[in-house]
C-alpha cells in the first residue's frame, strides 16, 4: 500500500537507512557476519521501503518483538560485563578470553535496531 508521509520523516527514514547500512558493513570481520549483516541489512531496507510503502503495525510490532527475543539470548552476557571492573573494554578489540564482550556488543546491537524501528512504528498510523 502507497504510503504518503512528510519530508522530515522521509529524512529520518533516510538517515536511519545510511546507519544501519553502515552497521551491516561494520559486520563483515564479526566472528558470525551473515546473521548480522541480514540482521542490520533486513532493517536499513525497512525503512528505506516505508518512503514508499505503508508496512501494517502488527508487522513492524512483530519485527521488533523478534528482535527483543533474539537480543534476550545475550542478556547473561550483559550481567558478566556489568560485573567487570572495565566498563570501557566493550568499545575495544574482541578477546576470546571475554565472550561477554561479544554477547554485550550483540545485544545492544539488537536494542538499537529494535528501538529505531519503534520510530518507524510511531510513523504508521
Amino acid at each position: 500500500m502507497k504510503v504518503k508521509i512528510n519530508t522530515k520523516q522521509k529524512v529520518i527514514n533516510v538517515l536511519f537507512f545510511i546507519v544501519f547500512v553502515i552497521f551491516a558493513l561494520l559486520q563483515i570481520n564479526d566472528p558470525d557476519p551473515v546473521l548480522w549483516i541480514l540482521i542490520y541489512g533486513f532493517v536499513s531496507v525497512l525503512f528505506l521501503c516505508a518512503n514508499f510503502y505503508k508496512f501494517p503495525k502488527w508487522f513492524i510490532g512483530l519485527v521488533i518483538v523478534a528482535l527483543l527475543v533474539y537480543g534476550s539470548f545475550y542478556f547473561s552476557s550483559v550481567i558478566d560485563w556489568l560485573q567487570t571492573e572495565n566498563k570501557n573494554e566493550i568499545f575495544g578489540d574482541m578477546v576470546y578470553e571475554k565472550p561477554y564482550l561479544e554477547g554485550s556488543r550483540e545485544f545492544l546491537g539488537v536494542f538499537i535496531a529494535a528501538f529505531a524501528l519503534v520510530v518507524l512504528l510511531r510513523q504508521t498510523k
